[in-house]
């Protein structure tokens, strides 16, 4: 089984966080965070700066690694471990913008659109939100349906 390695990036504004519709590739209709794959030499953050750029036109300048949370999953068709560093951002350069892979949203944190979302982010992403630093593990079918999850609270995340 292959590993990856790629980082997802939730901006927040107050009571409101940035998702976005993926528009192609791996998550496809989803309404997800940005981020991506690392590529090889780069450190997880240098990735999480590059692909919300790339993504949404904005460059992350106040920004904390909030969980670590590792899949099995299918990956065009392979089964893979993915290793996903988390972060939120609270300042950044730049205004999102939408592009040929993202289109990017505000939502209320009250309102956050789960139904929308990759199974996973519901056991998680309300931790995170509420401050809390979390990691875990997923385990999804090839059709992404989610078969077995355990979220853990923690002080501190090691890279």
């Amino acid at each position: 089984m292959d590993n990856m390695e790629a980082t997802l990036l939730i901006l927040r504004n107050n009571n409101k966080i940035l998702i976005a519709l993926k528009k192609r590739g791996f998550g496809k209709g989803k309404l997800n965070g940005v981020g991506g794959k690392l590529e090889k030499g780069e450190t997880a953050v240098d990735a999480m700066i590059r692909e919300t750029n790339e993504e949404i036109g904005v460059i992350p300048t106040e920004f904390e690694k909030v969980g670590k949370l590792d899949y099995i999953e299918f990956y065009k068709e392979n089964k893979v471990n993915m290793h996903l560093h988390i972060y939120t951002a609270t300042k950044w350069d730049g205004e999102p913008i939408e592009t040929e892979e993202m289109k990017p949203e505000w939502v209320s944190i009250k309102e956050i659109p789960y139904s929308k979302m990759f199974q996973d982010d519901q056991h998680w992403l309300p931790q995170v939100l509420e401050g809390k630093k979390v990691k875990g593990f997923f385990e999804f079918d090839e059709n992404m349906e989610l078969l077995s999850h355990n979220v853990t609270e923690v002080e501190l995340l090691e890279d």
